[in-house]
């Protein structure tokens, strides 16, 4: 989107511009096969005229077989357009799912905040499709309109008042079809909505389904689900009976004009304004006005529930990012020193805090809520409300976050795997001349691969469902190592293996990391006695430094927090 802070207008115009060849190309083959639709009762009425009334045979044959020509001219044109309709949707469609995509992953994120993943999935699939399906509702409408053009020309050579009616009627009947459609663009934003909101729900309770059944909270998942999915119900139905209650009056209002069309043509051919050709035709050509006019009708709801996806796009698109690039880049070689002064966020209160190039640091935060905080401020997902994060003297904030993470790397305690090998999975963000080897050892996947069918190249589900909760984690930690950033900053990355395992992991985690900076947060004994030193982070605020030793010989807040 070219604007920064596209508007759903803008997002319309810009699926339908840079689509602007395919609707070109589609709207002149489709005005085509209307414009041939309009023409054969015309040829019907001229056959008749011509050669039923003289009983000329020759001229029968003649303009049966100019009848013919034009079938088959306008099935081809329809077959071309429609095509051409069709690929400027789903190109536009594709356009828009990248735009989301890209946004969503933007490394100074914002687009995820107050919304579910699935809510996200629904915008990048649904209403993208509403959006290009805009495309396709252009090009039939344009050609529609042609149609309509063609049938009020050939009335009017007819005669005046039959191309009056027409062209004096197509426009009401078009105010009045969108001031129809009003209510449904309304509804059908709600609806999109409810239906988002439905799909998240149903995406995270699907995620936690082991969780829900580990603590028997299947009914108030299954309930709180089937509240969603009436809400979302609820909210189409109304959308389909403001769809169907356009659809039927403006195709009430549609049969008034055709009849009065009819209604008018008899009268001139009684009166001999007209032949009975011309009457034919006249029927004939009010007959067809129903196909443009119903075209008209299902265009106009298209673009209601088009423009109503194209404002939920552009919120996303147009969403503030969380934190912003700043003017600076880091050094030419990162040694990893961290510098915390004063940090102040959510539940951090005047956080100062020194860590040493090179040098391994355990974290523990006596409130879960505030090692999330400092998690956030270190990725820099968020910049302190006040105080700095240095890193090698550069404060975070005037860096882009997208080269921050090149330099340092937050290993979350929830991190998913993807879909591939194992093997992928670890080296997913590691240098391409890297050996995965020494990161697996140390994470302890080399014992994990030993037991797997394949080995390092067993297939791994979404999400790394088919493995278990310690294996993920060990497969999670080797991928933060094998990246090899100068800073790691880890997160409980042992809370779902034994303790002999967790112990081989501390060990392994200190020799691959030697001489790069490294932060553990976690409360794991096992890993905190392999650290340098411990900081205890209480009340959002740094109390106390020393090693893991002496820290329990001296604070029963960290013997609770480390030993419970």
């Amino acid at each position: 989107m070219s604007p920064t802070r596209p508007s759903g207008r803008d997002v319309l115009r810009e699926s339908v511009g840079g689509q602007r060849r395919d609707i070109a190309l589609g709207s002149l083959l489709g005005s085509g096969h209307q414009m041939g639709e309009a023409l054969v009762p015309v040829l019907i009425g001229v056959v008749i005229d011509r050669a039923v009334t003289g009983s000329d045979t020759g001229a029968l044959f003649r303009w049966l077989g100019v009848l013919a020509v034009l079938y088959v001219a306008l099935a081809l044109s329809f077959r071309f357009g429609a095509w051409a309709g069709d690929r400027s949707a789903v190109r536009s469609e594709h356009t828009l799912r990248v735009a989301l995509v890209r946004r969503v992953l933007h490394p100074g994120g914002g687009a995820e905040e107050g919304r579910l993943p699935g809510a996200l999935a629904n915008i990048a699939t649904e209403d993208a499709k509403r959006v290009g399906g805009v495309n396709t509702a252009l090009m039939y409408g344009i050609s529609a309109l042609v149609g309509i053009l063609t049938c009020a020309v050939v009335l009017l050579r007819m005669s005046v008042p039959l191309g009056l009616v027409v062209l004096l009627g197509t426009p009401v009947l078009l105010w009045l079809g969108h001031l129809l459609s009003k209510p449904l663009e309304t509804r059908s934003g709600a609806e999109q909505e409810r239906a988002a909101h439905a799909s998240a729900v149903a995406a995270d309770l699907v995620a936690g389904l082991r969780v829900l059944k580990g603590i028997g909270g299947e009914p108030a998942a299954v309930a709180r689900y089937r509240t969603t999915s009436r809400d979302s119900l609820r909210a189409t139905l109304r959308a389909a009976r403001a769809q169907a209650f356009q659809s039927g009056m403006v195709l009430s209002l549609t049969g008034c004009l055709i009849a009065v069309v009819a209604l008018v043509g008899g009268r001139l051919a009684a009166g001999g304004g007209i032949t009975l050709g011309q009457l034919v035709s006249a029927v004939g050509l009010a007959l067809f006005l129903l196909g443009p006019l119903e075209t008209l009708a299902w265009a106009n709801a298209e673009f209601a529930q088009g423009r109503a996806s194209a404002g939920r796009v552009a919120e996303v698109l147009a969403s503030a990012h969380g934190v912003t690039a700043g003017g600076r880049g880091l050094p030419p070689r990162v040694r990893g020193a961290v510098r915390l002064a004063g940090v102040g966020h959510g539940g951090l209160r005047g956080v100062d805090l020194d860590i040493a190039p090179g040098e391994l640091l355990g974290v523990v935060a006596t409130d879960p809520a505030h090692a999330t905080d400092l998690l956030r401020c270190l990725a820099r997902r968020a910049d302190p409300d006040t105080g700095t994060v240095e890193l090698d003297g550069v404060p975070l904030r005037d860096l882009d976050p997208a080269e921050l993470r090149t330099a340092v790397l937050v290993a979350e305690h929830d991190a998913d795997l993807f879909e591939g090998t194992v093997r992928d999975n670890v080296t997913a963000a590691a240098p391409a001349s890297g050996d995965p080897g020494p990161a697996m050892a140390a994470a302890g996947v080399t014992q994990v691969v030993r037991t797997l069918p394949r080995g390092e190249d067993t297939a791994v589900s979404e999400r790394g469902r088919s493995l278990s909760g310690g294996q993920r984690q060990r497969v999670a930690l080797a991928r933060a190592l094998a990246a090899d950033r100068p800073v790691l900053v880890v997160h409980d990355p042992t809370t779902a293996v034994d303790a002999v395992t967790e112990a081989g992991i501390a060990a392994g985690l200190r020799e691959v990391r030697e001489g790069r900076t490294t932060v553990l947060v976690t409360t794991s004994p096992a890993l905190l006695s392999v650290t340098d030193r411990v900081v205890l982070l209480d009340g959002g605020r740094v109390v106390d430094t020393a090693s893991h030793a002496e820290l329990i010989s001296r604070h029963e807040t960290y013997r609770a927090a480390v030993l419970a």
